[in-house]
């Protein structure tokens, strides 16, 4: 195991850009450095996504601003680059940060809604709605531009539920918006093919239920009339 050592940032600095460079690798660089290469393959990532400040000791401590994180996350969920690009764009320490922001952006719809308290977080509840406002938030959504965050704040919705409801919209049209909690699968209306063979399943486990229900009370009545009959 390489011992741990203090590396000054002059050094870091010249092994990272003797290994962009390719004149040595990471192994080489690290036990030159007396350090674990995964240490200098932490150095490169900061290099390319920070400059030089990323080598700086200081630079741990770096915090993100609310609007930084919101166009990062939004900059990748529109496609505008992979998850390292991003992170180099916007001079994000690590694609892990950025994945986690764009977990709590989908999980939120935002970054000011999130309430720390021990560790926990605050959700916004999903409110109910009904098929016309869940229609008419999916079409204001797919003309944005799929904001899924900005639609979630005007109509006082998670972000979760905008999200949902636009890709069961673009799968099943108008009836991917119904509401069917509590319905039975058997008494549901399909709407594509698999669904309509998993309703014809239930269906037919419902009428199996119900003949095995009708045998077990017939053999129940035959035992009442066999015993009635020796009675007498």
């Amino acid at each position: 195991m390489p011992k741990k050592e203090m590396v000054s940032f002059e050094e870091k600095h010249r092994l990272v850009l003797a290994c962009i460079n390719r004149k040595i690798g990471v192994c080489e660089a690290a036990r030159m450095a007396q350090v674990a290469h995964s240490s200098v393959q932490k150095w490169v990532k900061r290099y390319e996504a920070e400059g030089v400040d990323g080598l700086l000791a200081h630079a741990k401590n770096r915090t993100y601003s609310t609007e930084l994180k919101t166009e990062a996350v939004l900059a990748y969920l529109h496609g505008k680059g992979s998850l390292l690009e991003i992170c180099k764009e916007y001079k994000i320490r690590s694609t892990r940060q950025l994945t986690d922001w764009i977990k709590v952006y989908n999980a939120h719809g935002d970054f000011n809604s999130v309430k720390h308290s021990g560790g926990g977080s605050y959700m916004k509840k999903a409110r109910s709605t009904t098929q016309e406002e869940r229609l008419q938030i999916v079409k204001e959504c797919l003309e944005s531009d799929r904001n899924y965050g900005e639609l979630a704040l005007k109509y006082n919705v998670s972000y979760q539920q905008v999200r949902t409801w636009t890709l069961r919209f673009e799968e099943l049209g108008e009836a991917g918006l119904e509401d069917r909690r509590g319905k039975r699968k058997k008494d549901q209306t399909p709407r594509t093919e698999l669904e309509a063979a998993q309703i014809e399943i239930e269906q037919l486990k419902h009428k199996l239920y119900l003949a095995e229900m009708e045998n077990h009370l017939l053999k129940k009545l035959d035992e009442v009339v066999r015993r009635d009959a020796l009675d007498k």
